[in-house]
């Protein structure tokens, strides 16, 4: 047996008899698209499948987990979740299509904790309170239209999380998440400065009440964890992060009101990580919105979305125009699409969306039929 699957059979095996024993539940979702795309970027033009590689946009996000609960008593419950996200296809930025190898298996929103009358308490890895507070506002998720991979959006997964989210109240909830640093940083190396509780935290509160749907939700992602100890320690280094990257975002949305859904997300970055915007920048900032719109009839749906985005940051002198508009240009995006659903588990979907940048290097658009079935 391949060693990636028996690692995935092992593990499975290990959780298995202890979830039995505490009302386990196996889900899961399988999701696979074929895909084209133009991307003046790489000069790709043509076909793939579940997107990546050449082809831009967010992936699929197929993924099997188990969770469950135990009963406490006095209303109390103990909670966990172990999810593993599946590449069923070969999605990553490089790899060996031809070769039938197996991509790797990753952890997903996994994690242990208590619920009762007076809210959730987790710890583990988890999406942020800012992720989730707009994910019901993306009828396009996990799709090559996905928020995050054309308006660019910036939804975290974070380890080391404990996270919180009170009672719903009156359609009100509020939820906060900490991660602790345990001298880990965002892909920088080891930093032994990133040692507070709250290296990064997010923050959200939500109103969900019928049709009615808003959210504000603010990030913090600490300095340090965008350099390694050396750096961190030299501030007269041109990589020292002086700043906390920070951001904010709301979101309003009526859902499902006769057949209609209407939304709306604004959110404002600041203080970007050096390269996340562009290499020769510093102190960036990014402006972005979207609106969409979808309205469904018998199993069917119609939907479309329209975004944009400003970048903002400071120019060198005698900077090139690409630079420039690398820097300082503007974007927009839309996306048009019809869902059919076979069943209350399953979904056909068709679409095609755009994004055309002030960069001419950032320009692609893509078609995509996809098949999605959850359990």
């Amino acid at each position: 047996m391949n060693k990636k699957l028996l690692s995935l059979a092992v593990a499975t095996a290990m959780v298995a008899p202890t979830a039995a024993m505490a009302d386990a539940i196996l889900y899961g979702k399988v999701h696979m698209s074929i895909d084209w795309a133009n991307v003046e970027g790489n000069g790709f033009e043509g076909w793939g499948l579940n997107g990546r590689g050449a082809i831009p946009g967010e992936s699929r996000a197929n993924r099997i987990g188990v969770k469950g609960s135990e009963d406490l008593g006095n209303g109390l419950k103990a909670i966990y979740q172990v999810e593993f996200g599946i590449k069923m296809t070969e999605e990553s930025t490089t790899g060996n299509a031809a070769s039938g190898s197996n991509d790797t298996i990753t952890m997903r929103n996994s994690f242990a904790g208590l619920t009762g009358d007076w809210g959730t308490f987790v710890v583990g890895r988890n999406d942020t309170p800012y992720k989730n507070s707009t994910a019901k506002l993306d009828l396009f998720s996990d799709t090559m239209a996905d928020y995050n991979g054309t308006v660019r959006f910036d939804d975290l997964r974070a380890d080391n999380a404990i996270a919180y989210v009170s009672p719903n109240l009156s359609g009100f909830q509020l939820a906060a998440a900490v991660h602790a640093g345990g001298a880990s940083t965002a892909g920088y190396g080891e930093n032994l400065n990133s040692d507070s509780l709250a290296e990064g935290y997010s923050i959200a509160g939500i109103y969900s009440n019928g049709p009615f749907y808003a959210s504000l939700a603010y990030e913090s992602l600490g300095n340090e964890l965008f350099m390694n100890t050396a750096t961190s320690n030299n501030r007269l280094s041109s990589s020292h992060v002086s700043d906390d990257y920070t951001k904010w975002r709301v979101g309003l949305g009526m859902l499902d009101w006769n057949g209609f859904t209407l939304a709306g997300i604004y959110e404002e970055q600041s203080n970007l990580p050096r390269g996340q915007i562009s290499p020769m920048s510093a102190n960036d900032s990014l402006k972005a919105w979207q609106l969409q719109a979808g309205y469904s009839f018998g199993n069917n749906m119609v939907k479309a979305m329209y975004g944009n985005g400003n970048r903002d940051g400071r120019v060198p002198p005698n900077a090139s125009k690409n630079v420039r508009d690398a820097i300082d240009g503007n974007y927009y995006t839309w996306a048009i699409a019809f869902d059919h659903n076979l069943s209350k588990r399953t979904k056909a979907y068709i679409l095609y969306t755009q994004v055309n940048d002030d960069l001419p290097t950032s320009d692609w658009d893509g078609f995509s039929i996809g098949m999605i079935h959850s359990f």
